[in-house]
Formats: C-alpha cells, sequence, structure tokens
C-alpha cells in the first residue's frame, strides 16, 4: 500500500490528564510565543505550564523546583501557585510547603478523554490487537518534545513493556514521534522540526538522518519504525491518527522486547498491522465526532 505525502526531506496542547514533567524550559517558549502574537496570554501559558511541570512520579513540588523546571522566575511562580490553589488545580500541603496536582487538572483531562471517544471506541481495538501479537498497544498525543500516552494495552502474557498512560517518549527517535510527525501539516512539521533542532543542539544532525528516513518510510508504507533507538531494549511500529481534518494528531503503536521484534517482523507484519488500526480507528472517532 503506497501512501502519498508532502513529506520535507530537510528539516524546517496535550491534556492535562497527562500532565507530566518537560524536559526544556516551556516558560522560555511561552515568552518567545508573546513577542510574537499580541493575542497570547503569557500569564495563562505560564500557569499551564506549572501544571505541566508536575511528572508522573512527583507527589509533591515546591516553588523553587517549579520555578526550575517551568524556567520562570520564582515570584511569579509564587502568585501562580497561590491561583492555582484558589482554584483547585493545585493543593498545598502547609506541612510539606510544597504543592501537588488537585482535582482541577484531572477533571480537565477525563474531560477530555470523554469527549473524544478514545476509551469507548479505540481501547477494544487496541486490546484486541495486543492479545492477537502479544505486544503492547497504544495511543499518544504530544506535549513538546515527547510524546504522551493516553492509553495503553497490554497483552495476556508477561509484561515486556511497563509502561502505562501519562508514561512520555521522546518524539524524535521513538515510532510513534516520527508517526505523529508525519500526520501533520507540512508547515507544522516544519515548524516542530525547527523545534526540535533547537532543542537537540549538536545531536541533531545525526537525529534527523534517520526521523527523516522515518518520514520517507511512512510515505512509501503508511507506517514508521524504530528498532532499538529510543531504548535499546524496545522496538515498535506506529501510524498517525488524523483527525478534524488534520486540526488534531494522535499517533498509534505497537512495540515490543527489541530481541523479539526485529525489523523483519516490524516491516512485514506488525507495522501493516498498526497501520490498520490507525485507519479504523481514524474512521470511527471521526464519525463518534461527527
Amino acid at each position: 500500500m503506497k501512501r502519498t505525502s508532502s513529506i520535507p526531506h530537510s528539516p524546517a496542547a496535550a491534556p492535562l490528564a497527562a500532565v507530566a514533567a518537560v524536559d526544556a524550559q516551556p516558560g522560555a517558549a511561552a515568552q518567545d510565543t508573546d513577542r510574537d502574537d499580541r493575542n497570547f496570554v503569557t500569564a495563562l501559558a505560564r500557569g499551564l505550564d506549572l501544571l505541566r511541570a508536575f511528572g508522573p512520579h512527583d507527589d509533591y513540588l515546591g516553588n523553587a523546583e517549579l520555578a526550575r523546571r517551568a524556567g520562570i522566575p520564582r515570584p511569579t511562580v509564587s502568585r501562580l501557585t497561590y491561583t492555582l490553589t484558589s482554584l483547585g488545580y493545585l493543593i498545598y500541603s502547609a506541612s510539606l510547603e510544597k504543592y501537588r496536582l488537585g482535582q482541577g487538572a484531572m477533571v480537565l483531562g477525563q474531560r477530555y478523554l470523554a469527549g473524544s471517544g478514545i476509551r469507548e471506541i479505540g481501547q477494544p481495538l487496541m486490546q484486541s490487537l495486543a492479545f492477537a501479537t502479544d505486544c503492547t498497544v497504544a495511543l499518544a498525543t504530544s506535549d513538546r518534545h515527547e510524546m504522551v500516552y493516553l492509553e495503553v494495552c497490554q497483552p495476556r502474557g508477561a509484561l515486556v513493556m511497563r509502561l502505562a498512560p501519562g508514561s512520555r517518549l521522546p518524539t524524535a527517535t521513538s515510532a510513534i514521534g516520527r508517526a505523529w510527525l508525519a500526520g501533520l501539516e507540512p508547515a507544522r512539521r516544519a515548524a516542530v522540526m525547527a523545534d526540535l533542532e533547537r532543542h537537540y543542539g549538536a545531536r541533531w544532525p545525526a537525529i534527523r538522518i534517520k526521523l527523516e528516513r522515518a518520514l520517507r518510510d511512512y510515505a512509501r508504507r503508511g507506517f514508521c519504525l524504530a528498532h532499538a533507538e529510543w531504548d535499546r531494549t524496545v522496538s515498535g511500529a506506529a501510524a498517525p491518527v488524523v483527525l478534524e481534518g488534520g486540526a488534531e494528531v494522535l499517533a498509534i503503536n505497537i512495540g515490543g522486547a527489541a530481541t523479539r521484534l526485529t525489523p523483519e517482523i516490524l516491516d512485514g507484519n506488525l507495522g501493516p498491522r498498526i497501520r490498520e488500526l490507525a485507519d479504523a480507528l481514524q474512521a470511527r472517532l471521526w464519525q463518534g465526532r461527527g
């Protein structure tokens, strides 16, 4: 099956349910956008950056750590945490002098998942493929330089990939991240590639070569691969799920132990199957929103 795509051969917002640690300085990104767009509200962006700063294994964070992760001055962080606590998005522990995510953040994430139909429509299809292949199947969205799992379906056997909703994978070196990039409109993809170049710095040329190869592979066969790259023990295949005429792009992958999932198995078996699942999921989610 040949796919047509305007993938360039040179480089040119996630739900709160998946709030996790940010590996760059999101505050700086917000400031850059503010200078370019008069309609951009920097204070709002900074508040959301603080919520994103909480990782899946973080119980409590103090103002100093939040300021470091978000790249926001500490006095500003103090005002933002006070406001977010007042609104129920954060909960303050007086004994620890730190904050944790509150019910407000959880409610927003749950509403996104409920409104998208991901769990009702996607989960049965994903679980069926996980059982049939003895592999992990996951659906993800993008957050900055990473992909965040929204739903994960495990096989019946021993868990090889111990990942859960909220887990993060690098966009540039994972199959699911590459598939997400492949599903973007050319202009948006070019902007993301430019941001990835800034993020990776001197490492980018080597990363770009493999990423561009994956994008060309997608244009030819409809899925992307990553064999023992972001994690030497893990391999996978992935395809994009394009919704709302391209306004929203998710990605779905299938993966497992690199020793078992050779490039030949990924290319000849699992890749086509995840492409078919992505097509089915895209059609059903689209109908569910129509």
